[in-house]
């Protein structure tokens, strides 16, 4: 009887800790997507009202529409990994007509904050089941999130460029 004790009590404890994992994993990402909206948020603050309308080159983006792609990303991604529909189409954000700071700054936070309400939604379960994304890849809901990850990290990287070009020190990089 003391040894189905043990084992039942061992079994209880291998349980709770891989429910504690898993949530500490959802804790982690929810963290990190914290981090970059804010990390954001600095690039988009540190960049003057004239400094949205510039491009580079003339056939690139300018520094608005970086942003907003960055958030068509989030909403299109978040959307593919929750099965719920985007209350933006694709590409849609960029093609605003309204692209000043106040706007942008706006729609970028609050494309960050649909991609977090998301995860704190989501359970490991659902974040292990797999998904079609961009009607060709099958991957996890997880794997979804990192790339889309991947792809605002990648833009905001972008923006450092325009910052310098506006004459604009880049924010400190916020690793932690």
């Amino acid at each position: 009887m003391k040894k189905v004790t043990l084992l039942l009590s061992v079994l209880c404890l291998i349980a709770m800790l891989g429910i504690a994992n898993a949530q500490e994993e959802i804790t982690t990402k929810i963290g990190e997507w914290e981090r970059a909206k804010a990390y954001t948020k600095e690039y988009l603050d540190a960049m003057p009202e004239s400094g949205y309308a510039l491009k580079p080159t003339p056939e690139m983006r300018s520094f608005a529409e970086q942003m907003l792609h960055l958030t068509d990303a989030n909403y299109g991604f978040t959307s593919t990994a929750t099965g719920e529909k985007s209350p933006y189409g694709l590409g849609e954000l960029e093609k605003l007509q309204d692209k000043s700071k106040a706007k942008v700054i706006k729609e970028v936070m609050a494309g960050y904050d649909y991609v977090i309400a998301a995860l704190k939604k989501m359970s490991l379960k659902q974040l292990d089941e797999k998904v079609k994304f961009m009607n060709r890849f099958e991957m996890t809901k997880s794997m979804v999130f990192t790339k889309d990850f991947e792809h605002q990290t990648h833009h905001r990287g972008q923006a450092t460029v325009y910052l310098r070009l506006a004459g604009v020190k880049p924010p400190q990089e916020k690793l932690f």
